[in-house]
């Protein structure tokens, strides 16, 4: 599988989340994920693009175990 065909399921997963939020860093306590190669590196040359299967968390002061839970739900709704 190519990276780009990892696009849209890194994206899916991403807006599968519940608790965490889908968003770019705010800089508050809220863990947050973001799919750079769809939202802050949209407008990047192919080249210098992070992969389309990237994503990226920034772990806020939630309980661990919830936020396990919560991108279990999205890889399995993906899967």
């Amino acid at each position: 599988m190519s990276p780009l065909d990892l696009a849209p399921a890194a994206a899916a997963v991403a807006d599968g989340c519940q608790l965490i939020t889908h968003a770019v860093s705010l800089g508050g306590v809220d863990t947050l994920i973001q799919h750079p190669a769809s939202l802050t590196h949209r407008p990047v040359q192919g080249e210098a693009k992070p992969g389309g299967g990237l994503l990226r968390l920034s772990v806020g002061l939630e309980d661990p175990e919830d936020l396990w839970a919560d991108l279990g739900r999205a890889l399995a709704a993906v899967a």
